[in-house]
């Protein structure tokens, strides 16, 4: 289902790609796994992050109306990611112009569906259009050697529909070419475990993106110092607080699908994670809606 868009775009005329809706894995858009592009405490945050590391580099500036986008609100991000690429391959073709209803996108991220939950995705989305990223990742090195910086917000503009009552009907959004770019890209976007919806803290919300991204399901896991880990998440906390809540996520195992250890080398406190072998049982189980605790 496309229409031409009924957002005005300078320069081109996107067609409206429609949500499909339904139940579909969620896929995260590896890039924003694995850098630091959004605010992770749930007060406002106006102070940017300024992220160097190598020939990568970040700047994430906020509006003092509304504040950084936040890790909550990246749960926007994850589902237009995830009907994009359940739509490329089915064969359906799709657009950074997208449309779809509050109830899917709540529904989704595991949030209410009630006028308050919508009113808290207003918001959120007012929060994507203001925040603006500027970054080197996926931008060619100049002729001279100088990397380029690619600048956008993570939603270009956003619109309510209203029926002839006035009443909301649905949403429409513009993703940037930066972002759609990376997750038509099949190399670039990873499934996540739907479990991830139901982490309350910034910190493990990060965390587990990041340890995805990085552990996959690889035999051995991966590591980071946690000096690393502190700068990578560009928390606004200090070291020594970022370190104790990492201890305390390792001790209740927050995090779906991995396992956590600390150890420690060179004088440094390092975090170990690990992919944990699924039960295929309670795989078939999870996928129609069933768990341990369900069953007779």
């Amino acid at each position: 289902m496309r229409r031409a868009s009924s957002i005005p775009v300078t320069g081109q005329q996107l067609e409206l790609f429609v949500s499909a809706g339904g139940d579909i894995a969620a896929r995260d858009a590896q890039d924003l796994m694995a850098w630091p592009f959004f605010s992770l405490a749930k007060t406002k945050r106006v102070r940017p992050i300024d992220f160097r590391m190598g020939d990568v580099s970040i700047l994430v500036e906020a509006t003092a109306e509304h504040g950084m986008a936040t890790i909550w609100d990246a749960d926007v991000l994850i589902w237009v990611a995830s009907q994009i690429v359940e739509a490329r391959d089915a064969g359906r073709r799709t657009s950074r112009l997208i449309a779809a209803t509050p109830h899917e996108i709540l529904a989704f991220t595991r949030r209410g569906t009630g006028k308050a939950s919508y009113e808290r995705l207003k918001a959120g989305l007012d929060r994507l259009q203001s925040t603006t990223i500027a970054t080197s990742i996926r931008q060619r090195t100049s002729p001279n050697g100088a990397r380029r910086r690619h600048r956008f917000s993570w939603i270009n503009e956003w619109k309510e529909r209203l029926d002839g009552a006035g009443r909301a009907t649905g949403i429409e959004m513009i993703v940037p070419d930066w972002f759609y770019e990376g997750v038509i890209d099949q190399a670039l976007v990873l499934t996540i475990d739907e479990d991830y919806f139901s982490l309350t803290g910034g910190l493990e919300r990060w965390l587990y993106r990041l340890v995805r991204k990085h552990g996959g399901k690889q035999k051995g896991g991966w590591s980071f110092d946690f000096r690393h880990l502190h700068m990578k998440s560009g928390a606004l906390s200090p070291c020594k607080r970022f370190a104790f809540e990492l201890r305390d996520i390792v001790r209740r195992q927050a995090l779906p699908g991995y396992t956590l250890t600390l150890d420690r080398a060179h004088g440094r406190e390092r975090l170990n994670f690990v992919a944990r072998r699924s039960d295929p049982f309670d795989v078939a189980m999870r996928r129609v809606g069933l768990g341990p605790v369900d069953m007779p």
